[in-house]
Protein backbone atom coordinates (compact mmCIF):
# COMPACT_ATOMS: atom_id res chain seq x y z
CA UNK A 1 0.00 0.00 0.00
CA UNK A 2 1.63 3.53 -0.99
CA UNK A 3 2.25 5.42 2.06
CA UNK A 4 -0.14 8.10 1.12
CA UNK A 5 -2.86 5.80 1.32
CA UNK A 6 -1.92 4.44 4.51
CA UNK A 7 -4.31 3.80 6.95
CA UNK A 8 -4.65 6.12 9.97
CA UNK A 9 -5.67 5.71 12.93
CA UNK A 10 -7.04 8.36 16.06
CA UNK A 11 -3.65 8.71 18.69
CA UNK A 12 -6.33 9.54 21.90
CA UNK A 13 -7.42 6.36 21.38
CA UNK A 14 -4.87 4.47 22.57
CA UNK A 15 -2.90 7.49 24.54
CA UNK A 16 -5.63 8.38 26.35
CA UNK A 17 -6.65 5.01 28.53
CA UNK A 18 -2.82 4.05 28.69
CA UNK A 19 -2.07 7.53 30.47
CA UNK A 20 -5.01 7.25 32.68
CA UNK A 21 -4.24 3.56 33.59
CA UNK A 22 -0.74 5.07 33.85
CA UNK A 23 -2.02 7.61 36.09
CA UNK A 24 -4.12 5.13 38.47
CA UNK A 25 -1.49 2.50 39.12
CA UNK A 26 1.57 4.67 39.19
CA UNK A 27 0.65 6.57 41.87
CA UNK A 28 -0.77 4.30 44.75
CA UNK A 29 2.68 1.85 43.66
CA UNK A 30 4.27 4.99 44.30
CA UNK A 31 3.00 5.63 48.02
CA UNK A 32 3.81 2.22 48.32
CA UNK A 33 7.72 2.12 47.57
CA UNK A 34 8.00 5.62 49.74
CA UNK A 35 5.53 4.51 52.80
CA UNK A 36 5.47 0.77 52.43
CA UNK A 37 9.06 -0.39 51.69
CA UNK A 38 8.27 -1.76 48.38
CA UNK A 39 11.47 -2.12 46.47
CA UNK A 40 10.81 -3.94 43.32
CA UNK A 41 9.76 -0.35 41.77
CA UNK A 42 12.26 1.71 42.38
CA UNK A 43 11.75 4.30 39.52
CA UNK A 44 8.50 5.67 41.44
CA UNK A 45 9.34 5.83 44.86
CA UNK A 46 11.40 9.36 45.83
CA UNK A 47 11.55 11.95 43.28
CA UNK A 48 11.13 9.67 40.39
CA UNK A 49 7.36 10.03 40.87
CA UNK A 50 7.54 14.00 39.89
CA UNK A 51 9.60 12.42 36.58
CA UNK A 52 6.96 9.66 35.93
CA UNK A 53 4.01 12.73 36.49
CA UNK A 54 5.74 15.12 34.00
CA UNK A 55 7.64 12.69 31.82
CA UNK A 56 5.12 9.89 31.62
CA UNK A 57 1.46 10.48 32.13
CA UNK A 58 1.58 14.31 31.52
CA UNK A 59 3.40 13.55 27.89
CA UNK A 60 1.28 10.78 26.80
CA UNK A 61 -1.82 13.10 27.30
CA UNK A 62 0.03 16.18 25.12
CA UNK A 63 0.83 12.72 22.79
CA UNK A 64 -3.14 12.16 22.41
CA UNK A 65 -4.48 15.56 22.14
CA UNK A 66 -1.43 17.05 19.57
CA UNK A 67 -0.95 13.62 17.20
CA UNK A 68 -3.88 13.39 15.68
CA UNK A 69 -4.39 10.61 13.35
CA UNK A 70 -1.26 8.84 12.86
CA UNK A 71 -0.33 6.17 10.39
CA UNK A 72 -0.16 2.90 11.66
CA UNK A 73 3.58 2.26 11.99
CA UNK A 74 4.40 5.59 13.34
CA UNK A 75 1.51 4.89 16.15
CA UNK A 76 2.89 1.74 16.87
CA UNK A 77 6.43 3.52 16.98
CA UNK A 78 5.76 6.12 19.36
CA UNK A 79 3.26 4.42 21.42
CA UNK A 80 5.11 1.20 21.68
CA UNK A 81 8.26 3.16 23.11
CA UNK A 82 6.27 5.46 25.64
CA UNK A 83 4.93 2.11 27.33
CA UNK A 84 8.72 0.33 27.45
CA UNK A 85 10.03 3.79 28.66
CA UNK A 86 7.22 3.51 31.20
CA UNK A 87 8.48 0.05 32.56
CA UNK A 88 11.75 0.12 31.91
CA UNK A 89 12.45 3.53 34.26
CA UNK A 90 9.66 2.20 36.72
CA UNK A 91 11.99 -0.84 37.08
CA UNK A 92 15.63 -0.32 36.64
CA UNK A 93 15.63 4.09 36.56
CA UNK A 94 19.45 3.74 37.05
CA UNK A 95 20.08 1.51 33.84
CA UNK A 96 21.63 3.42 30.84
CA UNK A 97 18.47 2.07 28.42
CA UNK A 98 15.86 3.42 30.58
CA UNK A 99 17.50 6.40 31.24
CA UNK A 100 17.13 6.85 27.04
CA UNK A 101 14.17 5.71 26.31
CA UNK A 102 11.74 8.74 27.88
CA UNK A 103 14.00 11.09 25.89
CA UNK A 104 13.87 8.66 22.66
CA UNK A 105 10.01 9.14 22.85
CA UNK A 106 9.83 12.68 23.55
CA UNK A 107 12.27 13.18 20.48
CA UNK A 108 10.21 11.40 18.51
CA UNK A 109 7.15 12.80 19.13
CA UNK A 110 8.55 16.52 19.04
CA UNK A 111 9.62 15.66 15.47
CA UNK A 112 6.01 14.41 14.73
CA UNK A 113 3.93 16.94 16.46
CA UNK A 114 6.28 20.37 16.06
CA UNK A 115 5.43 20.75 12.08
CA UNK A 116 1.89 20.73 12.37
CA UNK A 117 2.09 24.18 14.38
CA UNK A 118 4.52 25.78 11.89
CA UNK A 119 2.07 27.23 9.88
CA UNK A 120 0.06 29.52 12.53
CA UNK A 121 0.84 33.20 11.60
CA UNK A 122 0.38 34.84 14.87
CA UNK A 123 3.71 34.71 17.51
CA UNK A 124 1.18 33.71 19.97
CA UNK A 125 -0.26 30.90 18.16
CA UNK A 126 3.68 30.06 17.18
CA UNK A 127 4.72 29.70 20.62
CA UNK A 128 3.58 26.52 20.50
CA UNK A 129 6.46 25.35 18.62
CA UNK A 130 9.07 26.31 21.68
CA UNK A 131 7.30 25.16 23.77
CA UNK A 132 6.33 21.43 22.48
CA UNK A 133 10.34 21.61 21.94
CA UNK A 134 10.83 22.24 25.44
CA UNK A 135 8.72 20.29 27.00
CA UNK A 136 9.97 17.56 24.62
CA UNK A 137 13.45 18.22 25.26
CA UNK A 138 13.16 18.63 29.20
CA UNK A 139 13.86 14.20 29.41
CA UNK A 140 16.48 14.73 27.78
CA UNK A 141 18.04 17.69 29.96
CA UNK A 142 16.62 15.38 32.84
CA UNK A 143 18.92 12.47 31.20
CA UNK A 144 22.01 14.90 31.34
CA UNK A 145 21.56 16.56 34.45
CA UNK A 146 25.03 15.41 36.28
CA UNK A 147 26.36 17.90 33.67
CA UNK A 148 24.27 20.72 33.93
CA UNK A 149 24.60 23.39 36.20
CA UNK A 150 21.20 23.14 37.66
CA UNK A 151 21.95 22.08 41.62
CA UNK A 152 19.37 19.38 41.68
CA UNK A 153 16.28 17.05 40.09
CA UNK A 154 13.77 19.15 41.57
CA UNK A 155 14.73 22.55 39.81
CA UNK A 156 13.94 20.85 36.55
CA UNK A 157 11.02 19.21 37.61
CA UNK A 158 9.65 22.81 38.37
CA UNK A 159 10.85 23.74 35.17
CA UNK A 160 8.82 21.80 34.29
CA UNK A 161 5.92 22.29 35.85
CA UNK A 162 6.07 25.85 34.52
CA UNK A 163 6.51 24.72 31.08
CA UNK A 164 3.00 22.41 31.63
CA UNK A 165 1.17 25.68 33.41
CA UNK A 166 1.88 27.56 30.03
CA UNK A 167 0.81 25.16 27.92
CA UNK A 168 -2.25 24.32 30.17
CA UNK A 169 -3.41 28.27 30.50
CA UNK A 170 -2.65 28.79 26.50
CA UNK A 171 -4.42 25.36 25.40
CA UNK A 172 -7.73 26.04 27.94
CA UNK A 173 -8.04 29.21 27.13
CA UNK A 174 -8.29 27.68 23.27
CA UNK A 175 -10.85 25.44 24.50
CA UNK A 176 -13.14 27.42 26.95
CA UNK A 177 -13.73 30.98 24.97
CA UNK A 178 -14.56 29.79 21.68
CA UNK A 179 -17.35 27.21 23.64
CA UNK A 180 -18.66 29.61 26.00
CA UNK A 181 -19.40 31.95 22.85
CA UNK A 182 -20.94 29.21 21.11
CA UNK A 183 -23.20 28.54 23.85
CA UNK A 184 -24.03 32.30 24.27
CA UNK A 185 -24.51 33.00 20.96
CA UNK A 186 -27.33 30.72 20.82
CA UNK A 187 -29.05 32.34 23.68
CA UNK A 188 -28.74 36.01 21.47
CA UNK A 189 -25.81 36.93 24.22
CA UNK A 190 -22.63 38.26 22.61
CA UNK A 191 -19.41 37.26 24.56
CA UNK A 192 -17.19 40.31 24.36
CA UNK A 193 -14.26 38.75 26.00
CA UNK A 194 -13.15 35.70 24.22
CA UNK A 195 -9.09 34.95 23.69
CA UNK A 196 -8.44 37.95 25.02
CA UNK A 197 -4.76 38.83 23.45
CA UNK A 198 -3.66 41.36 25.48
CA UNK A 199 -3.75 38.51 28.94
CA UNK A 200 -2.84 35.90 27.05
CA UNK A 201 0.16 37.42 25.42
CA UNK A 202 1.41 38.95 28.80
CA UNK A 203 0.45 35.04 29.77
CA UNK A 204 2.92 33.53 28.13
CA UNK A 205 5.70 36.14 28.27
CA UNK A 206 5.43 35.78 31.86
CA UNK A 207 5.06 31.97 32.26
CA UNK A 208 7.74 31.66 29.44
CA UNK A 209 10.20 33.86 31.28
CA UNK A 210 9.63 32.46 34.50
CA UNK A 211 10.37 28.97 33.50
CA UNK A 212 13.49 30.02 31.61
CA UNK A 213 14.50 31.96 35.48
CA UNK A 214 14.15 28.60 37.24
CA UNK A 215 16.97 26.77 35.18
CA UNK A 216 19.83 29.88 35.95
CA UNK A 217 21.50 29.58 39.39
CA UNK A 218 19.65 33.08 39.84
CA UNK A 219 17.52 33.10 43.28
CA UNK A 220 13.50 32.73 42.95
CA UNK A 221 12.26 36.16 43.57
CA UNK A 222 11.93 36.87 40.16
CA UNK A 223 10.11 33.81 39.21
CA UNK A 224 7.80 33.84 42.13
CA UNK A 225 6.91 37.30 41.12
CA UNK A 226 5.99 36.14 37.98
CA UNK A 227 4.45 33.41 38.41
CA UNK A 228 2.36 35.26 41.19
CA UNK A 229 1.47 38.35 38.66
CA UNK A 230 0.36 34.80 36.06
CA UNK A 231 -1.47 33.02 38.71
CA UNK A 232 -4.07 36.64 39.33
CA UNK A 233 -4.31 37.12 35.27
CA UNK A 234 -5.29 33.58 34.43
CA UNK A 235 -8.28 33.83 37.17
CA UNK A 236 -9.03 37.36 35.88
CA UNK A 237 -9.08 35.78 32.29
CA UNK A 238 -11.35 32.89 33.50
CA UNK A 239 -14.06 35.51 35.16
CA UNK A 240 -14.50 37.37 31.94
CA UNK A 241 -15.66 34.42 30.41
CA UNK A 242 -19.15 34.77 32.27
CA UNK A 243 -19.18 31.10 33.11
CA UNK A 244 -21.92 31.43 35.18
CA UNK A 245 -24.06 31.78 31.96
CA UNK A 246 -23.62 28.46 31.20
CA UNK A 247 -24.50 26.79 34.31
CA UNK A 248 -26.09 23.72 32.05
CA UNK A 249 -23.16 23.08 30.50
CA UNK A 250 -20.68 21.13 33.33
CA UNK A 251 -17.88 20.05 30.53
CA UNK A 252 -17.45 23.54 30.06
CA UNK A 253 -17.48 24.17 34.15
CA UNK A 254 -15.31 21.14 34.61
CA UNK A 255 -12.34 22.89 32.54
CA UNK A 256 -13.04 26.12 34.00
CA UNK A 257 -12.56 24.71 37.49
CA UNK A 258 -9.33 23.45 35.97
CA UNK A 259 -8.43 27.29 35.01
CA UNK A 260 -9.06 28.44 38.86
CA UNK A 261 -6.92 25.33 40.09
CA UNK A 262 -3.82 27.09 37.46
CA UNK A 263 -4.59 30.29 39.25
CA UNK A 264 -4.58 29.24 42.80
CA UNK A 265 -0.88 26.94 42.10
CA UNK A 266 0.01 29.55 40.42
CA UNK A 267 -0.33 32.60 42.78
CA UNK A 268 0.91 29.94 45.30
CA UNK A 269 4.16 28.56 44.33
CA UNK A 270 5.03 32.48 43.62
CA UNK A 271 3.81 33.43 46.94
CA UNK A 272 5.91 30.66 48.54
CA UNK A 273 8.99 31.81 46.88
CA UNK A 274 8.79 35.52 47.35
CA UNK A 275 8.19 34.85 51.36
CA UNK A 276 11.18 32.37 50.91
CA UNK A 277 8.71 28.93 51.61
CA UNK A 278 9.08 25.51 49.96
CA UNK A 279 6.44 25.47 47.10
CA UNK A 280 6.29 21.70 47.04
CA UNK A 281 3.05 21.27 48.50
CA UNK A 282 1.40 24.00 46.92
CA UNK A 283 2.89 22.90 43.48
CA UNK A 284 0.23 20.20 43.53
CA UNK A 285 -2.26 22.41 42.63
CA UNK A 286 -1.09 22.69 39.33
CA UNK A 287 0.12 18.80 39.15
CA UNK A 288 -2.94 17.12 40.72
CA UNK A 289 -5.35 19.66 40.81
CA UNK A 290 -5.25 21.73 37.41
CA UNK A 291 -3.74 18.67 35.58
CA UNK A 292 -6.05 16.19 36.65
CA UNK A 293 -9.32 18.40 36.11
CA UNK A 294 -8.24 19.46 32.53
CA UNK A 295 -6.51 16.64 31.09
CA UNK A 296 -9.81 14.60 32.33
CA UNK A 297 -11.92 17.24 30.95
CA UNK A 298 -10.18 17.37 27.56
CA UNK A 299 -9.93 13.37 27.44
CA UNK A 300 -13.73 13.32 28.00
CA UNK A 301 -14.89 15.77 26.15
CA UNK A 302 -13.07 14.29 22.47
CA UNK A 303 -13.86 11.02 23.40
CA UNK A 304 -17.86 11.67 23.86
CA UNK A 305 -17.41 14.23 20.96
CA UNK A 306 -15.68 11.63 18.72
CA UNK A 307 -18.48 8.99 19.38
CA UNK A 308 -21.40 10.77 20.16
CA UNK A 309 -20.96 14.21 18.89
CA UNK A 310 -22.29 15.63 22.59
CA UNK A 311 -20.33 16.86 25.63
CA UNK A 312 -19.67 13.98 28.59
CA UNK A 313 -22.66 13.24 30.98
CA UNK A 314 -22.33 15.13 33.82
CA UNK A 315 -22.38 12.00 36.34
CA UNK A 316 -19.08 11.13 34.51
CA UNK A 317 -17.73 14.04 34.71
CA UNK A 318 -18.67 14.47 38.90
CA UNK A 319 -17.77 11.30 39.27
CA UNK A 320 -14.01 12.10 37.66
CA UNK A 321 -13.71 15.59 38.95
CA UNK A 322 -14.72 15.18 42.60
CA UNK A 323 -11.64 12.86 43.38
CA UNK A 324 -9.52 15.32 41.64
CA UNK A 325 -10.40 18.07 43.77
CA UNK A 326 -10.28 15.69 46.97
CA UNK A 327 -6.70 14.13 45.98
CA UNK A 328 -5.35 18.00 45.57
CA UNK A 329 -6.29 19.38 48.67
CA UNK A 330 -5.19 15.87 50.60
CA UNK A 331 -2.19 16.47 49.33
CA UNK A 332 -2.35 20.49 49.90
CA UNK A 333 -3.16 19.28 53.67
CA UNK A 334 -0.31 17.16 53.62
CA UNK A 335 1.97 19.95 53.83
CA UNK A 336 5.74 20.52 52.53
CA UNK A 337 7.02 17.33 54.69
CA UNK A 338 4.22 15.18 54.44
CA UNK A 339 5.79 11.92 55.18
CA UNK A 340 4.56 13.00 59.05
CA UNK A 341 0.80 12.62 57.52
CA UNK A 342 0.72 9.07 55.65
CA UNK A 343 -3.13 9.07 56.28
CA UNK A 344 -2.98 12.32 53.86
CA UNK A 345 -1.26 10.87 51.09
CA UNK A 346 -2.78 7.73 50.70
CA UNK A 347 -6.11 9.33 50.81
CA UNK A 348 -4.60 11.46 47.62
CA UNK A 349 -3.36 8.47 45.81
CA UNK A 350 -6.47 6.68 45.96
CA UNK A 351 -8.43 9.77 44.72
CA UNK A 352 -6.33 10.25 42.34
CA UNK A 353 -6.35 6.54 41.34
CA UNK A 354 -9.86 6.50 41.36
CA UNK A 355 -10.68 9.38 39.56
CA UNK A 356 -8.20 7.97 36.08
CA UNK A 357 -9.53 4.39 36.70
CA UNK A 358 -13.00 5.54 36.09
CA UNK A 359 -11.74 7.83 33.29
CA UNK A 360 -10.09 4.75 31.94
CA UNK A 361 -13.68 2.51 32.06
CA UNK A 362 -15.26 5.57 30.20
CA UNK A 363 -13.16 5.73 27.40
CA UNK A 364 -12.61 2.26 26.98
CA UNK A 365 -16.43 0.81 27.58
CA UNK A 366 -18.67 3.61 26.57
CA UNK A 367 -19.14 3.81 22.72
Amino acid sequence: MPRSREKRLKSHRFFFPAACLHAAIALPLSMAAMLAGWSWAPGLAGGHHGHEMVFGFALAVIAGYTLGPQPKRWLAALFGLWLTARLGYALAPGFWLSQLLSPAFALLLAWRVVPRFNAAKKWRNRMLVPLMVSLCGLPLLWLMLPLLPVPEATTLLYTGVTLLLLLMTFMSGRLIAPAVAGTLEKRGITQEARVQPRIEAALILMLGLAAALTLLPLPVLPSGALLAAAGILILIRTVRWRLWLCLDRPDLLGLALGTVWLAAGALGMGLAWLLGRDPSALLHLITVGALGTLTIGVMLRIHYHAIRRQPPPSGVLMATLAPVALAALARLAAGPVPWSTPGLLWTAAGAWSLAYAFTAGALLLSR
